[in-house]
């Protein structure tokens, strides 16, 4: 098969290991840099160029599209849909991820349990906002953050409402949640391909750091989830529509909660620990999911023929 990758960067972890992956297994593989790329919106042979170029036709893309580009890449996402060719998470889904308000939404209307949030626009009265999550300890976040950028713990409601009225001041968007005091710095990733976890991590926060991303120094190791946290992982993807993602949980005293569904989950930290060849699981996935529906499309055509 010919399978794009949508990335930035060629040399980064995750596109080296899906391109090493696609091409051990036979396939031709292209990585091709989005915002390199330009569209060309017709309702006759609708295009993307690239360098110049009409890029040739693929059987499948697979988005590796960073969260400060989530507008751009996913308006690329939805030209390759435009011209026929399949995604392995499709434009929408991508979104639906990205937007931190919506796809906690979402989950809560799934009936999957997420930490209390709070969300306004005119934060005259702040006090009643840091009520609505429990008061203080609580997350402050930015809408637009990510890898644990623009996440700040205000321990007291006076810290809360500074720094809520400094990010009003800015005109930033901010939600803000109840901390789950109990999860200790841990959170668990859970990697999802197909509607089934492959890999599990829990992650560690750096000393003195309640953010376990191993972006800010976190420390990550293989861990065995319960049925529980497996099918609440499994419904938080389908929720939003992806069939690739990174949900991640926290430990409650009621349970497993949802903090953030990622569209792009990075493959190195969970393939070091886990020792999973989570590369290749996504390109046997992808490729697999190709030809069946490839397949199916034949069997409709087939039936519309005449006898």
């Amino acid at each position: 098969m010919k399978i794009a990758i949508l990335s930035q960067d060629a040399s980064l972890y995750s596109t080296r290991r899906l391109k090493e992956e696609g091409e051990a297994k036979g396939h031709q593989i292209q990585v091709i840099n989005y915002l390199q790329c330009y569209i060309k919106i017709t309702a006759h042979q609708p295009s993307i160029l690239y360098n110049g170029k009409p890029l040739e036709s693929f059987d499948v893309i697979i988005p590796r599209i960073g969260s400060s580009k989530t507008l751009y890449g996913t308006a690329v996402v939805r030209q390759f849909e435009v011209m026929g060719v399949r995604s392995a998470n499709s434009s929408q889904a991508i979104q639906r991820s990205r937007d931190k308000l919506q796809c906690l939404q979402i989950l809560a209307r799934e009936g999957i349990r997420i930490p209390v949030t709070g969300f306004a626009e005119i934060t005259q009265d702040i006090d009643d906002l840091i009520e609505t999550v429990g008061g203080a300890p609580l997350v402050i976040k930015l809408l637009e953050g990510s890898q644990g950028f623009g996440v700040v713990l205000a321990e007291t409601n006076q810290v809360a409402r500074s720094i809520i009225e400094v990010f009003r001041q800015s005109n930033s968007n901010i939600l803000v949640q109840e901390f789950i005091t109990e999860s200790a710095g841990e959170d668990i990733r859970c990697f999802v391909v197909g509607g089934e976890v492959i890999a599990a991590i829990k992650r560690q926060g750096a000393a003195g750091d309640f953010r376990s991303n191993l972006h800010q120094g976190g420390q990550a190791k293989k861990v065995k989830l319960t049925s529980q946290e497996k099918k609440i992982a499994v419904r938080a993807a389908q929720a939003t529509g992806l069939n690739i993602a990174g949900v991640d949980l926290l430990q409650s005293n009621h349970g497993p909660v949802v903090l953030e569904v990622n569209s792009s989950p990075g493959l190195e930290g969970i393939e070091k620990a886990t020792h999973v060849n989570v590369a290749g699981k996504i390109i046997d996935f992808v490729t697999k999911n190709a030809m069946l529906e490839v397949s199916a499309a034949a069997g409709r055509r087939s039936a519309r023929l005449p006898l």
